[in-house]
């Protein structure tokens, strides 16, 4: 697959894009001024492939852009992959398109999203050769399976600017989260070291692997269970002697006579509860009983307090009537008993009075009132006396009852912790009964015939993992890999030694480390990472044989990776930090950026149209082949700046 046009189409939707068109097989050069939108070429095509998060700036061109599209070959027939414009942070829309040589761009009116990014990375990569291949980790490693697409391929296809002088790093996007590891997990597929069926065979190792430690999980299992039943038989006899379901247990018994005693055991039926089973019905009974009783004791001591009071009232009474009485005798006033005094003669000399003396009639009604109530005070106090030893019975009865209930209730609750002992009791045998009905039921599914059973299905799955594992050890896709890796080593050692990079001109070989995913220089003395070699000149250089080679492997090798190579900014280093157009910047060393680009021109000429390079940088040779490779130049021309976004679109 190589990249024949890019277009952008405005939000307005009129009906010409912004083209440009790429040369497939041959170097094309994409050079201008800086902030000319040169970098974003390498996202916008990677979001066509099916990126589903741009990176893309927010002026101008996510402000005048409304689809980004793509039209790329396979060799006789087209695709026109375009996307929208993402809103928010990503879309996973997209719009496809097949046909013959003769496929073009689509009108702005024409864009319609009729497929999703899933769609479209399957498309490709059924297009690009990659099979049906879905990536199994290694057993016990914390990460998910995944289908290889194209979406692991375009990962070695782009070197953005900050990337390609990155000494840490050599692949895009290799510092996100998680790109690393599927790049180490899939390159060698793409280097042709693995493939669906060492996946299938690792896969099926692993389902194997499992299945013999269930296996032997369960061999292990019976044959403890099979050397264990004496002894847990022998301690369940004990418990059962402790219960009292067996006694008088001989010593040195033998496994025949311990089962025939576990049987004994077991046979034995538990003791039931005897007395009444209302034990709670018979206590609420006493307890409701008992509160009453209470409540009625309380009520006659309360009627025997008042009867105390009104006899002590009484007493008090008729005493002052006593009194009274007492000393109207004294003075004798009254005469005999039963005497009448007429009110006109003087009680003291018998004298007729000149009229009735009213004090006197007075004294005697009152002393006749006194006497009456004398008399009655009197007749009451035996019937008080008679209802107070009447209540004291009552009470004392009622007392009697509470004792004889206080009786009933303790005689009950000592039964019922009888009823409980006996129903604990009851809970331990079934207990004890239960385990020795367990072991019986497992010693008796357990015989010598299934140990040998489990032994023979452990040893048929230990075989099948040991042929497993030969055919993933022919395999061995790690030394496959090295020795592939070996190959693209072949072509970087000259390419790095002819671009003069550091340490190369005595290294023995210059190769790409899949665990580091770096490139690393070995030497006499010893291996010597990229992170340990300085200047960005030479961070890029090795970048750029690394991809070169990476990219001619492929296709001499025929593997299922697209054929173009997107470069940003390769010759960055030779030019200030900020340079507005480096064909003004004279002290650079413009001898280094020629042999930059003639080692990107000579490796697509070699590669005999098979392989696509596209850069964008500053740089502007005058050398006839640099100037027949350049695709686009954004430099002012009339006095019109030309740009990714056209002039007009600003406007």
């Amino acid at each position: 697959m190589q990249l024949l046009a890019l277009a952008l189409y405005h939000r307005d939707g009129r009906p010409v894009p912004r083209v440009i068109r790429f040369r497939p097989g041959a170097l094309n050069i994409l050079t201008g001024e800086s902030e000319t939108g040169k970098s974003e070429v390498l996202d916008i095509v990677e979001y066509c492939l099916g990126r589903k998060k741009p990176n893309f700036p927010d002026e101008p061109i996510d402000q005048t852009v409304g689809w980004y599209a793509v039209l790329v070959s396979f060799d006789a027939t087209r695709m026109v992959l375009a996307r929208p414009r993402p809103v928010g942070d990503s879309t996973t829309k997209a719009m496809i398109r097949f046909g013959d040589e003769s496929l073009e761009l689509p009108r702005g009116d024409e864009m319609r999203a009729d497929a999703d990014v899933t769609a479209l990375r399957s498309q490709l990569s059924a297009r690009l050769g990659i099979e049906d291949f879905r990536f199994q980790p290694p057993t016990g490693a914390a990460r998910y399976p995944f289908d290889v697409s194209v979406a692991q391929a375009a990962l070695l296809c782009f070197q953005k600017q900050n990337e390609i002088a990155n000494q840490g790093a050599l692949f895009h996007r290799q510092t996100e989260n998680g790109i690393a590891q599927a790049i180490k997990d899939t390159l060698p597929y793409f280097l042709g070291a693995a493939g669906p069926e060492q996946a299938l065979r690792r896969h099926q190792l692993g389902e194997a692997l499992r299945e013999q430690r269930a296996a032997q999980r369960r061999f292990d299992d019976a044959v403890r269970r099979r050397d264990g039943i004496d002894t847990r038989q022998a301690a369940l006899l004990r418990l059962a002697e402790g219960e009292g379901l067996v006694q008088d247990i001989p010593l040195g018994l033998d496994p025949q006579q311990t089962r025939s005693l576990l049987g004994q055991a077991l046979s034995v039926t538990p003791l039931t509860a005897d007395g009444p089973v209302d034990l709670q019905d018979r206590r609420h009974v006493l307890t409701q009983e008992r509160r009453e009783l209470r409540e009625r004791y309380q009520q006659l001591n309360d009627a025997l307090a008042m009867v105390e009071r009104w006899h002590q009232q009484g007493h008090a009474f008729t005493g002052e009537l006593h009194l009274q009485l007492d000393r109207l005798k004294t003075l004798d006033l009254l005469g005999p008993e039963g005497e009448n005094h007429s009110a006109d003669v003087c009680p003291m000399c018998a004298r007729r009075l000149d009229g009735p003396d009213q004090s006197a009639a007075e004294i005697n009604a009152l002393t006749r009132h006194l006497a009456g109530e004398l008399t009655h005070a009197e007749t009451l106090q035996p019937v008080r006396e008679e209802h107070r030893r009447s209540l004291e019975t009552e009470r004392d009865a009622v007392a009697e009852r509470l004792r004889l209930n206080g009786a009933q209730l303790k005689e009950l609750n000592a039964s019922d912790e009888r009823m409980r002992n006996l129903q604990d009791q009851q809970l331990r045998i079934a207990y004890v009964q239960g385990r020795i009905a367990q072991e019986r039921a497992t010693a008796g599914d357990l015989s010598e015939d299934d140990v040998r059973r489990l032994r023979n299905q452990l040893t048929l799955v230990q075989e099948h993992v040991e042929a497993l594992q030969e055919l993933v050890d022919e395999d061995d896709v790690t030394a496959e890999t090295e020795r592939r890796l070996t190959d693209v080593a072949a072509l970087m050692t000259p390419w790095a030694q002819r671009l003069n990079l550091g340490q190369a001109a005595a290294a023995e070989e210059v190769r790409i480390s899949l665990s580091q995913l770096n490139v690393v220089v070995r030497r006499p003395e010893g291996r010597l990472s990229l992170t340990r070699i300085g200047s960005a000149k030479n961070w890029i250089g090795y970048h750029l044989v690394a991809h070169l080679a990476l990219h001619t492997y492929f296709l001499r090798n025929r593997r299922p990776v697209p054929r173009f190579l997107m470069l940003d900014q390769p010759t960055q280093a030779f030019f200030p930090e900020k340079v507005r157009d480096a064909t003004t910047v004279e002290d650079a060393d413009w001898a280094a950026v020629t042999s930059y680009f003639k080692l990107l021109h000579d490796v697509v000429e070699e590669g005999n149209g098979g392989l696509q390079i596209i850069v964008c940088d500053h740089a502007n040779l005058p050398e006839e082949w640099f100037q027949e490779a350049i695709v686009e130049n954004w430099r002012p021309h009339d006095g019109r700046r030309r740009a990714l976004i056209p002039v007009d679109w600003l406007e």
